[in-house]
């Protein structure tokens, strides 16, 4: 059995993990940091997010950096604040015996002025979001000029959420000769993009399978009819009384009007979203870790950089567009050696989804029922039962009453009493779900509709057949930063943008082809009106001609509504980044 003193873990360090309750190196830090220490080569590590890769970096990162030397030795880039805060959290904790070292946090929604005043004194470990790191660049605050090791904390995610440009213009900054580690959960063409450009000969590191879930996570799919989402997702969550869970919703819309069902329902339950003020969102997160909440409801972007280490679930209202983002869904449980479950709520259309995930993650999702109003009725009456009986008794409180309780219930028997206790919690569960339909697909809607689907496990509904697409361009491409998720995000932002449609997308060097759904037209032109990305004026109109070859004349009024021959009968794609 390896210790942290095995792999070459200094004595200062190890008074900070012991101090931690750090023990023995897990799997990535057993295998990422005598190679940091000893070589310092260019590294990337794949791994699912809990696997312990902030110790991974860190540990060797406080190691390596002189603290009698105040300039910043090493850099760390995360996606978002809360992973960025969390960051820092633990390289002090790590470094707390380590005389001398600073570390600090740069991120938006705190004061400039502060971090400024921080920098000025001396750091000699940054963490940071891109945005903010890249501001203090252009106003010539921070020096990152002396940077030894720069580190990519979850660089897929950074890559999803359109911060190129920004990790460009920062390692400009840095020197050429300097040790890169690059640390996500999938190896994406971006991700292997950065390690090309900015790296030199990497080592891999692959703990686990690559773009594989975490192996401690089992995953289930529950197939009811599109309009039973809602009273799927209640059911699957009462039928677990004890869960603690994230349910993952496509848009902020949706986030919405989920989160506020479930409170008017009774449950403990609030939204993130990429709306709420960061006061708000910090308000949210605080009630979520501290179990105040037992139902976080959130966008994949509001979630990413959440640090909970105790998910019983992840619960997929709806499936992502893009397989990384369902892997960063299920990775949110089933951390630190605990198990997990991740869920997904589909609808007969989206089989042939659970059939891809299998195959592209290697991994097996169990089809299950979803239960009875009976089924659940006892699941909850069982809870119940357990936790009055574990109830400790205050023996000092409750004695002096105890013979005024006693008189008060002579009356009933040993039978009546208990179900008059177990009735007081118990009676609302009974009344919702006594005459609780059926929510499972049956067998003969299943056979229904697999005559709706060709042999290759696409679909070919009579509604897929009958709807129209409308062709868009615009000037803007691969160069300006244009991700896939960002034009669905756009489009999913509008009123009633969780209906729209959207076929495929062709992303080129310096525009964009892009199709949805046609009765959405007009929506979607006024949405990318007055729009500027990276400090360029986005133009659209519809596109003319049918193939990518056929760009449209640049004008810029914007187009009337298209013509027919501008359309073209065309069933609902994948969306596919280029």
């Amino acid at each position: 059995m390896n210790t942290f003193a095995d792999i070459g873990i200094n004595s200062d360090i190890l008074k900070g993990l012991s101090a931690l309750g750090f023990e023995e190196p897990t799997p990535v830090q057993a295998q990422v940091i005598p190679l940091v220490l000893e070589r310092q080569v260019d590294l990337v590590s794949l791994a699912q997010t809990g696997t312990g890769k902030t110790a991974a970096f860190g540990l060797p990162l406080i190691q390596l950096t002189n603290p009698k030397n105040k300039k910043t030795q090493g850099l760390v880039l995360c996606p978002t604040r809360e992973l960025c805060v969390q960051v820092s959290r633990d390289l002090e904790a790590f470094a707390k015996y380590v005389h001398g070292l600073k570390v600090l946090a740069v991120y938006g929604g705190a004061s400039i002025d502060l971090q400024i005043r921080s920098l000025n004194r001396g750091v000699q470990i940054i963490v940071a979001t891109p945005g903010r790191l890249n501001d203090l660049i252009k106003r010539g605050k921070v020096d990152i000029s002396a940077v030894r090791y720069a580190v990519f904390d979850e660089a897929d995610e950074m890559l999803q959420m359109g911060f190129q440009d920004e990790l460009n213009a920062i390692l400009a900054h840095t020197p050429k000769e300097k040790n890169t580690m690059l640390f996500s959960a999938t190896m994406s063409k971006g991700v292997a993009n950065i390690a090309s450009k900015y790296m030199t000969d990497p080592v891999e590191v692959t703990v686990g399978k690559r773009n594989a879930g975490a192996e401690n996570v089992s995953h289930e799919y529950y197939m009811v009819q599109a309009k039973d989402r809602y009273l799927a997702l209640k059911r699957i969550v009462d039928n677990c009384p004890n869960n603690y869970s994230i349910v993952f919703c496509r848009t902020r819309m949706e986030t919405n009007d989920v989160a506020s069902k479930l409170i008017q329902d009774g449950y403990n339950a609030d939204a993130l979203h990429g709306e709420l003020s960061q006061g708000q969102r910090d308000q949210v997160m605080r009630k979520f870790r501290s179990k105040n909440l037992q139902i976080l409801v959130a966008t994949d972007v509001a979630a990413r950089g959440l640090d909970v280490n105790d998910l019983t679930h992840v619960i997929n209202y709806n499936l992502p567009d893009e397989l990384a983002n369902y892997t960063h869904r299920s990775g949110r449980t089933g951390r630190a050696g605990r198990t997990g479950t991740s869920v997904v709520i589909i609808h007969m259309k989206e089989r042939f989804k659970i059939k891809e995930m299998e195959k592209r993650l290697s991994k097996k999702f169990k089809q299950c029922r979803i239960p009875t109003g009976m089924e659940v009725c006892k699941k909850q009456l069982v809870s119940l039962v357990d936790v009055i009986k574990n109830v400790e008794v205050d023996h000092d409180q409750i004695d002096p009453l105890y013979a005024e309780i006693a008189q008060k219930f002579e009356s009933l028997d040993r039978e009546e009493l208990i179900k008059k206790f177990v009735s007081l919690e118990f009676n609302r569960f009974l009344e919702y779900y006594k005459k609780a339909p059926d929510l499972n697909v049956s067998a003969r809607e299943k056979k229904q509709f697999g005559k709706k689907e060709r042999p290759n496990g696409k679909f070919s509904s009579n509604s897929d057949r009958d709807q129209r697409f409308t062709r868009f361009f615009l000037n803007v491409g691969r160069r300006d930063g244009i991700m896939p998720q960002g034009l669905i995000g756009k489009i999913n932002g509008l009123p009633g943008g969780g209906r729209i449609q959207v076929g495929k997308i062709e992303i080129m060097q310096n525009s964009v082809f892009l199709e949805a759904d046609s009765k959405f037209t007009s929506q979607i032109l006024d949405a990318f009106q007055h729009v500027v990305i990276n400090g360029k004026t986005v133009s659209i109109e519809v596109a003319r001609g049918q193939n990518g070859n056929s760009r449209p004349s640049s004008r810029p009024s914007r187009p009337s509504r298209p013509k027919q021959s501008a359309m073209r009968h065309r069933k609902g794609r994948k969306v596919k980044a280029a």
